[in-house]
């Protein structure tokens, strides 16, 4: 893409009421625009980013055995009914009426509607278990939205559903989603720390959060040492056998948000080995048995040929939150810094003399290679001052920049700048391009 056909309107300075880091940073990045309290537009560079998040979270939630489907923003009141939420849910709910006076509702999630789809085909034991995901755009009418999108109004959310047999098959599907949560974070550049949350009414032990490690996170995290530098475990688990070890392995080491926090067993721990950071959250999983089945009737014949009501998990990424997330986690005071996996362009050519035909053919060429290799380039081809260029690239946070001036042509060198640590060589073209590719 070249910038000056692009549509990248940056700002010098964030509105003064963007509070946090990477609600002004989106702003000044000309990723996003509010169109209303806790509503924006998703401009250009805002959705790419958006686009290869929502890629990685799809690509792991494949890798671990769920399937696919989309479903609607609008939902029927009477599902809600059926299981006994439209009531109780409150005034989050944006509830609406059709021209029939129907009731509707724009869905804040989607528990309901899977376990109608649910209800609907799956009658047997022995299609079982399936966890059947969605990413699609949720509402929910906070009372106070604030932080950009990472406390918005309406949000892009990846659910998750599985559907089991009994208990230990639902633990099972659980671990699977545990897991893939792990990797997908790692992919996206975030160190992921599993915290045990509240389960709430419902009991069981089966309810965690993910924080990721942020000096302005909102929360507080407690945690081993050992677990915060535990890697992900890698994309080569066997996905349909027994996890239930590599969980544990995790799960046994002391981790609470603050609302969970256990001082007393916190100080029991050695004091090489405690930990505590900010942390914000970025996903929660949670296993609730049959509080939607067997309401609303979702029942397959046993092995015994008796029904039985299916064992449910859900399991929720935000993942608009999570462009506000990476942020939050990856700035510097020059702009955004974004991991390889979601940067809206792998990399930027940066030509410093527009019009000069020796800088302009090997700007285009660098552009050239670079779009040949599935780097998805960015050529900075304005009429602009260097100063102004580098800002605004290091604003937006592409990795590499690959600066293309009429000095570095005559002596036959571009100068090649790494976004996330600074460094700058100057270097022969064909060993800058050999550098960004790997």
């Amino acid at each position: 893409m070249r910038l000056s056909r692009y549509f990248m309107p940056t700002l010098r300075e964030a509105p003064s009421d963007a509070q946090i880091v990477s609600h002004q940073l989106m702003l000044r990045a000309g990723m996003i625009r509010q169109e209303a309290a806790g509503i924006y537009a998703w401009l250009p560079l805002g959705l790419k980013v958006l686009r290869k998040i929502e890629q990685v979270v799809r690509e792991e939630m494949n890798r671990a055995g769920a399937i696919e489907v989309l479903m609607p923003t609008l939902q029927l009141a009477d599902l809600w009914r059926e299981s006994g939420r439209y009531d109780d849910y409150g005034e989050e709910m944006l509830r609406i009426k059709d021209r029939h006076d129907r009731d509707l509702l724009y869905g804040p999630t989607a528990e309901e509607v899977i376990t109608d789809i649910f209800r609907a085909y799956i009658k047997s034991y022995k299609d079982l278990p399936k966890n059947l995901y969605n990413i699609q755009w949720k509402f929910r009418d906070e009372r106070r939205p604030r932080f950009g999108v990472m406390r918005g109004r309406e949000f892009l959310m990846k659910d998750a559903y599985s559907f089991d047999i009994d208990e230990a098959a639902a633990r099972r599907s659980y671990n699977r989603m545990f897991l893939a949560y792990l990797n997908t974070y790692a992919r996206l550049g975030l160190k992921a720390i599993p915290v045990k949350a509240d389960p709430g009414p419902i009991g069981g032990d089966l309810s965690h959060e993910f924080m990721i490690l942020a000096e302005t996170g909102e929360s507080e995290v407690f945690a081993h040492r050992d677990l915060v530098e535990m890697g992900a475990p890698g994309p080569d688990l066997d996905w349909e056998g027994d996890l239930e070890a590599e969980v544990t392995r995790r799960t046994s080491l002391y981790s609470a948000s603050d609302e969970m926090h256990d001082a007393a067993r916190f100080a029991a721990m050695p004091e090489d080995k405690r930990m505590t950071a900010r942390g914000i959250e970025v996903g929660h999983i949670f296993y609730f048995g049959e509080k939607y089945s067997k309401p609303m009737g979702a029942k397959v014949a046993g092995p015994d040929g008796a029904d039985r009501f299916v064992q449910m998990g859900s399991y929720g990424v935000g993942v608009s939150r999570l462009v506000a997330a990476i942020i939050e986690a990856s700035h510097d005071e020059a702009g955004i810094v974004w991991p390889d996996s979601v940067a809206p362009f792998g990399a930027a050519v940066v030509n410093l003399r527009p019009g000069e035909a020796a800088v302009d053919a090997v700007a285009e060429q660098a552009y050239g290679a670079l779009t040949a290799a599935g780097l998805d380039p960015l050529l900075d081809d304005r009429d602009d001052r260097p100063g102004a260029k580098f800002a605004a690239l290091d604003l937006v946070g592409i990795p590499w920049q690959l600066i293309v001036g009429p000095k570095g042509v005559a002596e036959g060198v571009v100068e090649l700048k790494r976004r996330a640590t600074g460094e700058r060589q100057s270097l022969p073209l064909e060993a800058a391009l050999k550098a960004i590719t790997g």
